[in-house]
């Protein structure tokens, strides 16, 4: 039986296709985006959100621990998370929510029973299940699956991908799925791989196949200050989505810090805690200048 890790399932989504969606989460990403607001979806295995100011000093967690990661300095409890195994005994023994693993491995049909719950509502709205991350193709097998499941049940699917994945991944999950939420960065591949960690060239190939084999595809772009919310850069960006075949809609999704929180409570360092959203009269000024390349653009997913 395939299985696979998801780090969560959002009901009654409006921002990642069209209608009522419901969107699963895949763990595991190949970028490293500065911006990320799911840095929990980003690494493959297993991690613990700790989050202190919860925590009502019970001690069942130092009880339980096995590896000495929760300790107790003159009657307050604490965390080394380098000595944490992400067992996931403290969780169960702490009722305040100090700790939450991330992940949970989940079965083809443990995913299909949540999708199906709200069908009445993707058939009301024209909605579907739409599958992201991280990164669902990292998990090929278990996502194809899921979509030929789909696919029976006649539930319309998305998929969000940021490119970096292996071209017969795609070309094999792509006939089970209606609309492809394909994302871009910048046309630099140098400052491409100094923000986002990889290069963008196979990207950019997969999506001029994707363009040519599939009718359904929309390009999202993060609007990201002093990333590629510079005049060049989306010039660049317009020029190369108003040469692909069947794309003719750009989502740009203005940077936010939603998820800033995520990383202290995964022990990691946010790098961009200096950048402010962008504001309205931005915000048009960039849709505005993209829409000269003949291309439908949507602010927001």
């Amino acid at each position: 039986m395939v299985k696979g890790k998801i780090f969560n399932i959002m009901k009654y989504s409006i921002h990642d296709g069209p209608g009522i969606r419901t969107t699963v989460f895949f763990k595991g990403c190949p970028l490293n985006c500065q911006w990320c607001h799911n840095p929990e979806g980003q690494g493959f295995g297993q991690e613990l959100m700790y989050r202190p100011d919860r925590c009502v000093g019970c001690g069942q967690c130092l009880e339980v621990c096995p590896s000495g990661a929760t300790i107790s300095i003159e009657g307050k409890l604490g965390y080394l998370r380098d000595r944490c195994i992400a067992c996931g005994a403290c969780c169960a023994a702490c009722h305040a929510g100090v700790r939450k693993l991330v992940a949970k491995t989940m079965s083809v049909s443990e995913v299909m029973a949540e999708i199906e719950q709200d069908v009445i509502f993707y058939d009301e709205s024209g909605g579907g299940v739409t599958f992201s991350g991280g990164e669902a193709l990292m998990q090929p097998e278990f996502l194809l699956e899921i979509l030929k499941s789909c696919r029976k049940r006649e539930i319309h699917t998305a998929v969000e991908t940021c490119g970096f994945v292996s071209l017969e991944s795609l070309q094999t999950i792509s006939k089970y799925v209606d609309l492809f939420l394909y994302d871009i960065k910048l046309m630099d591949s140098r400052k491409h791989q100094e923000v986002t960690g990889v290069p963008n060239e196979l990207i950019l190939s997969n999506l001029r196949w994707l363009a040519e084999h599939h009718p359904k595809v929309i390009v999202r772009v993060a609007i990201i200050p002093e990333v590629n919310d510079d005049e060049e850069a989306l010039r660049q960006i317009g020029e190369f989505v108003a040469s692909l075949k069947w794309v003719t809609e750009i989502h740009c999704l203005p940077y936010h810090k939603a998820g800033v929180d995520k990383y202290q409570r995964l022990g990691l360092e946010y790098r961009l805690s200096e950048l402010e959203s962008p504001d309205n009269e931005q915000v048009v000024e960039i849709a505005s200048m993209l829409e000269q390349f003949g291309i439908t653009v949507k602010m927001g997913g």
